[in-house]
């Protein structure tokens, strides 16, 4: 049976704390907590559970903090815990039993993360899969009898236990705030920082946010060389664009990524935005239209179904139209209730052929 160092960064959990740890008794071998500047009870509550406390100056970095938190961990697997996480009884029970028959050659574990898009931020999927479970020391092997080559790729296992995310708030403010310090220290973001930067102000922005990102987001998208990156950048100017009335932006970022090609859902849907604000709702079901059947998504699943049904739902209503009313109703119905199956982008299934969890 593998051991598990549980690995937990905190700041004002005290309100969720006891639950999310009270779920990995039984699954946790050792339990390390770092706090990351609370002033609340965080630790008086962690210190029931553990005396493996450490204290992490914030830096605005949750990497550095994990990173730190995972140097404390002494068991042979870690899984990444967060306190606003709930294991049911049914999935604890899956993970014990994934403790005693795990083979030993899987250095990762991903889990479905659930519920999503309750508080979601950069979410377009209730269910995802996400890496939860690592292997804390890892072996590097050589594979193949001729032209023999070191095995670089991590052995991935896709475990059927399932994690509820039950946050008590949307933490969107908090990222956005990270992102716009990262940017005034480096001066940009990486690729990976600025898709999650736009799907989060898709998922969960302001208009202020969209607002505050335009000046990154040009800038980004005149040195951009990659064409979905760029239709991201675009995305997030047009929706700014409309909110804001700044037309200009607007014809700017929707026209170059038509003449480029198919536009995105959200720039078609935006327009449709633009023209339903303009009082021409004739122009606006078109755009509506090619955003929930001609085109597709860059960055949010709902640009390309849910929302342009709701309004075209709308539109139709406006308008006396009682028959298209109830037949886009009818399809934000079936959009909505999909059930969508995220993966994460950087892990894909690698077990070898001769294991089985149930070994």
């Amino acid at each position: 049976m593998i051991t598990i160092s549980v690995c937990m960064i905190v700041k004002n959990e005290e309100a969720v704390l006891a639950r999310a740890l009270d779920c990995l008794q039984g699954i946790a071998d050792e339990i390390v907590i770092v706090d990351t500047g609370s002033t609340d009870r965080t630790k008086e509550i962690a210190a029931r559970y553990t005396d493996r406390i450490f204290d992490f100056v914030w830096v605005d970095d949750f990497a550095a903090a994990r990173n730190f938190a995972f140097s404390k961990a002494t068991k042979e697997y870690i899984y990444s815990a967060d306190a606003d996480e709930v294991i049911e009884p049914a999935e604890q029970e899956k993970f014990r039993r994934l403790k005693q028959v795990l083979d030993p050659r899987i250095e990762i574990v991903q889990m479905f993360y659930t519920n999503q898009l309750q508080f979601g931020t950069t979410y377009n999927f209730d269910e995802e899969l996400r890496p939860k479970l690592y292997r804390r020391l890892r072996e590097f092997v050589w594979e193949e009898p001729v032209h023999e080559a070191v095995r670089l790729n991590p052995v991935i296992y896709d475990s059927d236990i399932r994690i509820k995310h039950m946050p008590l708030s949307n933490h969107a403010g908090r990222d956005f705030a990270v992102f716009r310090k990262e940017i005034a220290r480096k001066g940009t973001l990486s690729e990976k920082l600025t898709g999650m930067y736009a799907r989060e102000l898709f998922m969960a922005g302001a208009a202020e946010d969209f607002a505050e990102a335009v000046s990154f987001f040009q800038a980004k998208a005149e040195e951009c060389k990659d064409e979905s990156m760029l239709k991201k950048c675009q995305c997030v100017l047009v929706r700014a664009a409309v909110q804001t009335g700044n037309t200009n932006l607007l014809l700017q970022n929707a026209m170059k990524q038509a003449v480029m090609g198919q536009p995105s859902s959200e720039v078609c849907f935006d327009l449709g935005e633009y023209f339903l604000q303009a009082g021409d709702i004739y122009e606006a079901i078109l755009w509506y239209y090619n955003a929930l059947y001609e085109t597709e998504p860059e960055i949010s699943l709902a640009a390309g179904g849910a929302d342009p049904a709701k309004r075209l739902a709308e539109c139709y209503r406006k308008l006396g139209d009682t028959v298209q009313q109830e037949h886009y109703e009818k399809v934000m119905k079936e959009v909505s209730a999909h059930d969508y199956l995220g993966k994460c982008d950087e892990c894909s299934k690698a077990v070898p052929d001769d294991s089985s969890m149930g070994k």
